[in-house]
């Protein structure tokens, strides 16, 4: 009985995808999603990092591009002394090819440097201006907070 539970689960599951409209998105035209993280309140964070985790399960594979731009008190979110288990969280997006970007005005009025964050991140002057940016070049700007 409890395997025929799991085959219909399963197989309802299969079934339960999100209808992409079109075009629909694909490895030669994948949908492009910025998120813009400017809190460093580890409920919100936390709750982000789960969105962006729901997000991939729904897209094929290669058809989501995923930008997450760090600015004001978000930059505090990807430094090395940050809540350990979030960042954990954070470094597993890369495994996804999430780009994970950095305001440069923020860490300089800060007063912090590059060796303080994660690695393997992209390094903007002006956060809010690369999200500008972005969405101009068709981003779709969906913070999940």
């Amino acid at each position: 009985m409890k395997k025929l539970l799991l085959l219909a689960f399963v197989t309802l599951s299969l079934f339960a995808r999100t209808d992409f409209s079109d075009p629909q998105p694909s490895f030669m035209e994948p949908r492009k999603w910025l998120i813009k993280v400017n809190t460093n309140d580890l409920d919100k964070v936390n709750h982000t990092i789960d969105a962006v985790n729901n997000v991939l399960k729904e897209y094929p594979m290669e058809s989501l591009k995923v930008a997450m731009i760090f600015y004001s008190k978000g930059v505090r979110v990807i430094k090395k002394d940050y809540d350990k288990k979030t960042l954990s969280r954070i470094r597993s997006l890369r495994g996804y090819d999430v780009e994970l970007i950095l305001c440069k005005n923020t860490m300089e009025t800060m007063g912090w440097s590059e060796d303080q964050f994660l690695g393997d991140l992209t390094y903007v002057q002006a956060g809010v201006a690369e999200a500008i940016e972005r969405v101009v070049g068709g981003w779709v700007d969906v913070t999940p907070y």
